[in-house]
């Protein structure tokens, strides 16, 4: 299915061919909404960069191994962008140069050459217990049921918001002695079954008991139908303001990967599984310190 949203180059000068062959691309591969999203906002980045540095429309195949790296300068060094920003930027431009070479439409990929940058690898930051608590005590003051539910499967199973949206009823199975949920669509339509703790299993019920008789299955139910994904940010961003802690919904799932590790020592084979990673060496970031954490211990240090 076509966007018009989909069209990075709106007001960009471009070659006459362009736009069909990027919409050809996205259609080509099964995105997730948000990294579809992603794809058209870092091309129409490259393709703005490229139109206002050469003066000239942006076209495929005027595209050199000179201008990926000058790309690449700019967003770091003029933009002063983060070096995780700078590289996704490449791994786009790189990512969508291999395909119009697969296709035909190029001889050379001119972004394989132009290496990303390397940074120090930390582990990405979670709430502290203290954010958590005052969180969930909010909540409970307000006696927002529906909240309650919310944040308890984002920090007990490390959700995804993309796990959430699409949940169904039938996705869960909780009793008083165990509990578990099917997330069905996850990065690349992987699905994996999740245990619920018991804090979140009596978070779900007491909504369940609660949740508005409507017609469709999805498990979560706001005032206009099911939560969509803005749902549910804006809901993050009601309890960003409550309680001064910024609250996103993949700062849950940093946050429950840190505390499983905490409980459960080196286990990442445990952790990935719950996580739906399909490396160990994208769940292995979580071992490492956190920036936060390594200030602290070199602020320690004396002569």
């Amino acid at each position: 299915m076509k966007h018009s949203a989909d069209n990075p180059f709106q007001s960009i000068p471009v070659g006459p061919n362009e736009a069909g062959l990027f919409a050809a691309f996205l259609d080509d591969h099964d995105f997730a909404a948000g990294t579809r999203r992603g794809f058209v906002l870092d091309l129409r980045k490259f393709a703005k960069w490229f139109s206002t540095a050469n003066r000239e429309p942006f076209t495929a195949s005027r595209v050199t191994v000179r201008d990926v790296a000058d790309f690449k300068d700019h967003l770091r060094r003029e933009r002063g962008q983060a070096v995780a920003t700078v590289n996704r930027c490449i791994v786009l431009v790189r990512r969508y140069f291999n395909w119009l070479v697969d296709e035909g439409h190029l001889e050379a990929n001119p972004a394989k050459k132009v290496k990303q940058l390397k940074r120090q690898q930390c582990s990405p930051k979670g709430m502290e217990r203290s954010q958590v608590r005052k969180l969930f005590r909010e909540i409970e003051l307000r006696q927002d049921i529906r909240a309650n539910a919310v944040f308890s499967m984002f920090l007990y199973t490390g959700a995804r918001i993309g796990d959430l949206v699409p949940l169904e009823l039938h996705d869960l199975i909780l009793n008083d002695r165990s509990g578990s949920v099917v997330y069905k669509f996850g990065k690349g339509s992987k699905q994996r079954t999740v245990p619920v703790p018991l804090p979140a299993r009596q978070s779900v019920s007491a909504y369940l008991e609660t949740r508005p008789p409507v017609e469709s299955q999805r498990v979560f139910i706001g005032e206009r139908g099911p939560l969509g994904e803005t749902g549910y940010r804006a809901l993050c961003d009601k309890y960003s303001v409550f309680i001064g802690v910024e609250l996103h919904p993949h700062l849950f799932r940093h946050t429950f990967a840190h505390q499983y590790l905490a409980d459960n020592p080196g286990d990442l084979v445990g952790l990935a599984q719950i996580l739906g990673h399909a490396s160990l060496s994208t769940t292995s970031i979580y071992a490492q310190k956190s920036q936060d954490d390594l200030n602290e211990a070199t602020d320690r240090l004396t002569y």
